[in-house]
């Protein structure tokens, strides 16, 4: 196994310290694995896709607009 050193900031560290019982380094593997995870994922799907960055820009619009609608409706 490789090691790797990390910088964060003291107040993340000291909220850290507040739960001594996890094991951090284990979090951070199991976030690392996760996040690659999803990148691969990502990238598989984007290259069997055939919309391009602008309809996907589109389509955010779109659902984000559908969202604030309803969510103002549920008001």
């Amino acid at each position: 196994m490789v090691s790797m050193t990390l910088a964060i900031p003291i107040e993340l560290k000291r909220q850290m310290d507040e739960f001594p019982e996890i094991n951090w380094s284990e979090t951070a593997r199991i976030a690392f694995r996760e996040k690659v995870e999803d990148l691969r994922f990502l990238t598989e799907f984007k290259s069997k896709s055939d919309m391009t960055e602008e309809d996907a820009l589109e389509l955010g619009r779109k659902i984000n607009k559908a969202l604030q609608k309803r969510y103002q409706e549920s008001k």
